[in-house]
């Protein structure tokens, strides 16, 4: 009985009757290793662009409290008065 490393979660519990030569188990693990980085750069990938889309929307945020401070200055203070105390709060 041989075990090899998995390739996906579902083989892990898996168990081979016969021998996998060790080209096959070498051409395996690179494969895996191909999949882990392939998921790795995805996953930084997602990263960036959540950074992007929080960046849009800080961006946004500025632009809205640039409009609100020409509409009335006071209410503005008072916002961001409010906001600083509900990230206290947090």
């Amino acid at each position: 009985v041989y075990f090899f490393t998995p390739k996906y979660k579902h083989e892990q519990n898996r168990v081979c009757d016969k021998d996998i030569s060790m080209e096959e188990e070498k051409r395996l693990k690179e494969e895996l290793n191909e999949d882990r980085e392939r998921e790795r750069e995805r996953e930084r990938e997602r990263e960036r662009e959540r950074e992007r889309e929080r960046e849009r929307e800080r961006e946004r945020e500025r632009k809205r409290e640039g409009e609100r401070e020409r509409e009335n200055p006071v209410c503005v203070v008072r916002w961001k008065r409010e906001i600083t105390e509900a990230e206290r709060e947090e």
